[in-house]
């Protein structure tokens, strides 16, 4: 019964709530791994949620529960009313929005492919385990498909459903003593489109550069950040990108004496960060639809449609993340968080491109992990490196650097780019469990500040 639109209904026929929300959402997630060149486990796991949100005057009170039945339901709507009692009323209360009946496939099936949708890869899987043995190399590895299907009903009329399909993708090559070790994602739309032959290669090239070790000291290096890594950093960027916390003083957007920065040039001309759910190859929910208010999403905001939003526009702060309540506040519109991220670039280049081109000494860095927060107020981050740092010299691989700790605010990271790559579908190491949907190139960034060596493996 459960992530169906009849529960939506039978909750809101319930409510004696002022107003009420109900989410329902049907999850499936295949996944498959592997390790020491061998398949080891596959399997698929399902999840089915209901949240009932009451709104009493100003009032919020709001209930989740897994696979609930018709016997379980009222008692959920009810606790959901008793929650609001004795609540502070909800600073971010708006009318909630109209609807217009059942949005086109209201009442479809759910239809998620199992652990089918490998039926394309495993075969490409079992051609590299084999080459890798014959090499003398050890992969690991893990591919996730996620199917999540949402209805979104209001007790004033919106009926909405969305649809999202998601993958994920991450290989990482060992020699067999794990001194070196190397590592790719990717978060492909259709595991039939992904060319493991190719990744296989990529690994194998970087496991040849790692034979030859390089110590460096910490510094301030010239880098070439792949893909993964730019996007990690970025992502960051994007969660801090607050309108209320800016204007409130309390982020690296705040503009001195009060207000925000946007309007202000921030970065080099050229530079363009948008999101937008209709973005080909990377379509998210084209609705808020949210369990919870936070300074990025309001209850009071759930069916509010999306579209693109300029973050950055030619170099300039453009938007920043704002609820319906904050933009009455501001007396601007509305610009809610949308679930993607693209750093459009003009450049062609792919990393092996960007490294030819550079001049002197330089680093590539392939990913970054345990990234955390320093000082919200500059957004320095803090973290390391991992599964490969090379040492760039007139263009070309000199061989393999220890891994380094790094500080580094993502503003100044963008300040400082000099060159960025082809955009293309990327997967974030470090934040990937939870954001798959980037299109970000590589980037050449000047002074990245590598602020320690790291004895991280």
């Amino acid at each position: 019964m459960s992530g169906r639109p009849e529960i939506v209904e039978q909750a809101l026929a319930l409510s004696k709530a002022d107003d009420c929300i109900v989410i329902a959402s049907d999850t499936s997630t295949a996944n498959a791994r592997w390790a020491n060149s061998t398949a080891t486990t596959n399997g698929v796991t399902t999840s089915n949620h209901l949240q009932v949100v009451s709104v009493v005057g100003r009032r919020v009170g709001s209930v989740g529960v897994t696979n609930p039945t018709p016997d379980t339901l009222e008692s959920v709507v009810r606790r959901s009313e008793a929650a609001c009692e004795g609540r502070p009323e909800a600073e971010d209360a708006m009318p909630l929005l109209p609807g217009g009946g059942p949005a086109a496939g209201w009442d479809d099936g759910v239809d998620a492919p199992g652990v089918a949708v490998f039926a394309g890869l495993a075969p490409s899987l079992g051609d590299i385990f084999g080459r890798s043995r014959s090499d003398g190399i050890a992969l690991f590895g893990y591919a996730e498909h996620t199917s999540t299907t949402t209805w979104l009903g209001t007790s004033t009329g919106v009926r909405l459903r969305d649809e999202r399909r998601q993958g994920r993708l991450e290989l990482n090559a060992k020699t067999p003593d794990f001194a070196r070790s190397a590592w790719v994602g990717s978060a492909p739309a259709s595991f039939g489109e992904v060319d493991v032959a190719s990744l296989y290669d990529h690994l194998r090239g970087r496991l040849d550069w790692a034979a030859t070790p390089v110590d460096m000291p910490a510094g301030h290096y010239d880098v070439v950040l792949e893909p993964s890594a730019a996007a990690d950093m970025l992502y960051f960027l994007y969660m801090s990108a607050g309108r209320r916390e800016a204007d409130e003083g309390r982020s690296v957007f705040s503009r001195p004496g009060g207000g925000s920065r946007i309007g202000e040039q921030l970065f080099p001309a050229g530079v363009q960060l948008y999101s937008d759910p209709a973005e080909p190859g990377l379509e998210v929910t084209p609705f808020v639809v949210t369990a919870a208010s936070s300074s990025y999403a309001s209850l009071f905001d759930n069916g509010l449609p999306l579209g693109r939003t300029d973050w950055v526009r030619d170099g300039v702060l453009a938007n920043l993340i704002s609820t319906r309540h904050w933009a009455a506040r501001s007396g601007d519109e509305a610009t809610p968080y949308v679930d993607n991220l693209v750093l459009d670039s003009p450049g062609t280049a792919g990393v092996d491109g960007l490294v030819a081109a550079t001049t002197g000494r330089a680093l590539l860095v392939t990913c970054f992990w345990y990234i955390r927060e320093v000082d919200p107020q500059t957004l320095l981050l803090t973290g390391l490196t991992r599964d490969g740092v090379y040492l760039v010299e007139d263009g070309e691989v000199r061989g393999a650097v220890n891994n380094f700790r790094f500080n580094m605010s993502p503003v100044d990271m963008l300040a400082q780019t000099v060159e960025m790559g082809a955009t293309g579908l990327t997967l974030p190491r470090e934040f990937g469990d939870y954001f798959q949907t980037a299109r970000v190139p590589a980037l050449r960034v000047e002074r990245f500040n590598m602020s320690s060596v790291s004895a991280a493996t």
